[in-house]
């Protein structure tokens, strides 16, 4: 897989793709760049504690902002996995409860067996016959 396809994902993955591929590296990832902030000064997390406001240094805001794109490709994959479309990932803008309802979707909940129009399951080839698996409604 290459960088671009990690970026811009298309269809359907499963839930050990999810886990493997986005949400452990992101996590590992920024957990290295807190360890990075943290060694150069550039993070305390007494005063976060403290003040209750995140006050993260350069090395986590960079890996925020280059890892979002693949975090919401991810889980849009993922939610078509489940039939949904990607505009449920705006759930997540919903507090506290929003985050936990995508992490439970896209990392606990198991996707269609069926084809879905977003794809046959993953691991399995798409038909061959040319026929898309649902009419879209421009075609009506």
């Amino acid at each position: 897989m290459s960088i671009w396809e990690w970026y811009v994902r298309r269809g359907r993955i499963d839930r050990r793709t999810w886990w493997l591929q986005y949400a452990l590296p992101v996590a590992a990832l920024s957990v290295l760049a807190l360890l990075a902030d943290l060694a150069l000064g550039n993070t305390d997390l007494q005063r976060m504690v403290e003040t209750g406001v995140p006050d993260y240094g350069p090395f986590v805001q960079a890996v925020g902002l280059l890892t979002l794109p693949a975090s919401i490709s991810g889980a849009v994959t993922r939610l078509h996995d489940r039939g949904l479309p990607a505009w449920v990932v705006l759930i997540v803008f919903v507090p506290l409860l929003g985050q936990l309802a995508l992490l439970g979707l896209t990392g606990f909940v198991r996707g269609d067996a069926r084809p879905n129009r977003y794809g046959p399951p993953p691991g399995i080839p798409p038909t061959a016959t040319g026929e898309p698996l649902y009419v879209p409604p421009t075609w009506n």
